[in-house]
């Protein structure tokens, strides 16, 4: 059974920082001090999936303007994936979002995950970037 929630104190956001370690720095290979940064120590909502009771997924909402949520952060471990984990922590990032007053849902996503991402209803709108890890980037959106 899939489980995701709100974290709940500095315990669950650590547990989310690990998955998140797991899966960019030493999987895709996203340089350290590229992974963390301000909003995880301050404005961000952070979200924890676990499969059977074992944490497996995060992510992260920030809010960068009124009526705008960024879902950032997705990570969902390789042996799990593909198996509705992050779609329900996607679903729950935008419940979190529009429950904060957000109209607008954006993210950039990996160029891999776009059809993931377009499947979830978000549209492309800008032209492929590298955020500064070396991985494709696709700025999408949608109506909240």
């Amino acid at each position: 059974m899939i489980d995701v929630r709100v974290a709940q104190g500095r315990k669950d956001v650590e547990q989310c920082l690990r998955l998140r370690w797991t899966v960019f720095v030493e999987e895709q290979g996203v340089r350290p001090s590229d992974e963390r940064d301000a909003h995880d120590r301050g404005d961000a909502v952070h979200a924890l999936a676990s499969l059977g009771g074992i944490p497996c997924g995060a992510g992260r909402v920030v809010f960068p303007a009124a009526g705008v949520a960024k879902i950032e952060r997705m990570a969902v471990v390789d042996d799990v994936r593909g198996r509705g984990v992050g779609s329900a922590l996607l679903r729950v990032l935008e419940g979190e979002a529009r429950r904060r007053g957000a109209t607008t849902l954006t993210l950039w996503a990996q160029v891999r995950a776009q059809p993931f991402y377009q499947k979830a209803g978000y549209v492309v709108s800008g032209a492929v970037f590298d955020d500064g890890t070396g991985i494709p980037h696709v700025a999408m959106r949608k109506s909240a």
